[in-house]
């Protein structure tokens, strides 16, 4: 279904507006609330469950690898101490070959556990993609109207890309981190008391440099990720606008602009990267400082015949790992801290609820007959600024009702309502004598054709983009609804016919063409209610002629709503409403209309004789 982006003082604009009220900032102000990080892992839990025996066995895996590697620190030191300096060859050439054993199976191990956590990880990043997209498209038109889209856009990409990072390799990098720490110290306590005790000396301080550094770090990465949404938003605002920007010679405001935005999330970035690269070099002064600490004291020990120098040296190469899992952990947290406030931007997207739902006992709209009645329907986008006030009118089956009036009285709010984009707050709307809201969403819209002034078109072929109407339609069912819509005729002369590539929105074809194409999408659709929207207001006299035909012929036999600025499209129109502020001002024909010589007249003859428009209360005719 498609619509139009409507003028500023009818409905909020999309792609970068913002709603008034709690939700004003988007999402940027929910960001900078408190975030549950424990219920954020059970989230993420959730979507590992079917996975868990695959998981269980990459965590075994983790285990038995960092068991592997624990053992070369302790070999090292039994070749020494048992057959080094006891000059037994044969032994010391049978231990280095189980070394050599040992690292060989700890790399194979960890080459079956990169592969099987990559195919794992890709499988759930897929079914969180087609979750969150799916989700996005239950959501009401007005969630899309109040948050950027690049932000969305990047919460579906930059999020879910940390997020799966933080799955494939985070995960078994922690808890091998984790194991090898508890390993090592394991393993020194058992080897000898003294030396292990010295080298935890440390320890505490490492963890609480850490953990004080990480919650910056998290904080910092969580604002920058919002910047990085709003600079998305930017861009994909700057690049759908390009056009306007260019006619209008803005490119040195839209620069400046953009400049500001870059430089707020290199600031940003500046303040998370910094913390972030604070622990490794200070976790190598800590393990340096280790290092020394175990240099005097077993030196002392082996000269007291305490220690031997095959302890020593083991002790020496755990301390390095020691060192080197905590760098690890410190990197890690950081990472983490970033996937986490990823996964916490895609599940506040995921927590969004739709404004329009079914009801539970909602029935599909099936044999419309047409009959639609508009009864003291009231509406506002923001609650206390009223849009459409007790409005009330009715179509019967097969009429065309023609709304006219200013720019911003109304008119396209009422198709949206018709089209049950929004709820209204008051009244009602019926479709053959039941409640809008008693129909099922999917059915009702179904049943709805919509042209509209600005036509959406997909970067596909000219046929895909016609199918779109039904998409089981045929060949020959397509090229009978173009042949329809006077648009087969310039489909054969473009280079490869229905087969043709559209550029991004159909921006290879002129506005009239695009209108050919949306009217023969809708034919294909035979929809029982039509919607025209401003759909020749864009084009010349000849090309609005062709497409007058095509319209005439889709609208035959349908109840039809047009909305027109153009007044001599819709002198047949069996009823004109007039809409101002909100409310029908006039309703008639267009002769009982010119009769009664009120807002209608000055319009008619503002458009055909050049005269002045009297507004009413302030507005100006558009």
């Amino acid at each position: 279904m498609e619509r139009r982006q409507t003028n500023s003082d009818e409905k909020p604009m999309a792609s970068g507006a913002r709603l008034p009220g709690p939700g004003s900032r988007g999402f940027g102000a929910r960001i900078e609330k408190a975030h549950d990080v424990r219920g954020t892992l059970q989230r993420l839990l959730r979507y590992l469950l079917p996975y868990r025996a695959q998981l269980g066995l990459a965590l075994f895996l983790v285990l038995i690898t960092t068991l592997l590697d624990l053992a070369g620190p302790y070999f090292n030191g039994l070749a020494i101490d048992r057959y080094i300096l006891q000059r037994d060859a044969a032994g010391l050439g049978r231990l280095l070959l189980l070394m050599v054993s040992v690292y060989l199976g700890a790399l194979g191990l960890r080459t079956l556990l990169a592969r099987m956590m990559v195919g794992m990880v890709q499988k759930v990043m897929r079914t969180m993609r087609e979750e969150l997209f799916g989700h996005l498209q239950t959501l009401s038109l007005s969630f899309f109207d109040a948050h950027p889209h690049g932000d969305l856009m990047s919460r579906l990409t930059n999020d879910l890309d940390a997020l799966g990072r933080l799955l494939a390799q985070n995960v078994t990098e922690l808890f091998s981190g984790l194991l090898s720490l508890v390993g090592i110290v394991v393993m020194m306590f058992t080897i000898n008391f003294w030396l292990a005790l010295g080298s935890m000396f440390v320890f505490p301080l490492m963890l609480w440099f850490t953990g004080f550094v990480g919650r910056r770090t998290r904080q910092g990465f969580r604002e920058f990720q919002q910047r990085v949404g709003e600079l998305n938003g930017e861009l994909e605002e700057t690049f759908s606008g390009q056009r306007v920007i260019l006619a209008f010679g803005q490119e040195g405001a839209t620069l400046e602009k953009f400049d500001q935005v870059n430089v707020q999330t290199r600031d940003v970035g500046i303040r998370a990267q910094t913390y972030a690269t604070l622990i490794p070099p200070l976790m190598g002064i800590f393990s340096n400082a280790n290092i020394a600490i175990l240099a005097g004291l077993g030196g002392w020990m082996v000269v007291r015949g305490w220690a031997t120098v095959g302890t020593i040296l083991t002790f020496y190469n755990y301390s390095r790992r020691f060192a080197g899992p905590l760098r690890q952990l410190g990197d890690l947290y950081n990472q983490i801290q970033s996937a986490l406030a990823g996964a916490e931007r895609v599940f506040e997207l995921l927590d969004q609820t739709p404004e329009i739902t079914d009801a539970p006992d909602a029935i599909p709209l099936e044999q419309v007959r047409g009959d639609v009645v508009f009864d003291a329907v009231d509406f506002s986008y923001v609650p206390g600024v009223p849009v459409i006030k007790n409005m009330s009118f009715h179509a019967q089956p097969g009429q065309t009702i023609a709304l006219v009036g200013p720019t911003g009285a109304g008119k396209t709010t009422m198709i949206n309502l018709l089209s049950r984009f929004y709820d209204i707050q008051d009244g009602a709307i019926r479709i053959d004598s039941v409640d809008l809201r008693a129909y099922q969403k999917a059915s009702l819209r179904r049943s709805l054709g919509v042209v509209l002034q600005d036509t959406f078109l997909f970067s596909e072929s000219v046929i895909e983009n016609i199918r779109y109407g039904r998409l089981d339609a045929t060949d020959e069912e397509v090229i009978a609804a173009a042949k329809m819509a006077n648009a087969d005729q310039f489909i054969h002369r473009l280079p490869d016919g229905y087969q043709t590539e559209l550029s991004e929105r159909g921006s290879n074809l002129s506005q009239g063409q695009r209108q050919l194409l949306a009217i023969a999408r809708a034919i294909l659709a035979n929809p029982a209610l039509l919607i025209l929207d401003e759909a020749t207001s864009s084009v010349d006299t000849r090309t609005e002629r062709h497409i007058q035909e095509a319209l005439l012929r889709l609208m035959e036999g349908r109840t039809s709503f047009v909305i027109a600025h153009r007044l001599s499209t819709i002198r047949q129109a069996d009823r004109i409403l007039v809409i101002n502020g909100g409310q029908i001002i006039e309703r008639g024909t267009h002769d009982e209309l010119l009769a009664a010589r009120g807002f209608y007249h000055n319009l008619y003859l503002s458009q055909f004789k050049g005269q002045e428009v009297i507004p009413n209360s302030g507005d100006v005719a558009g």
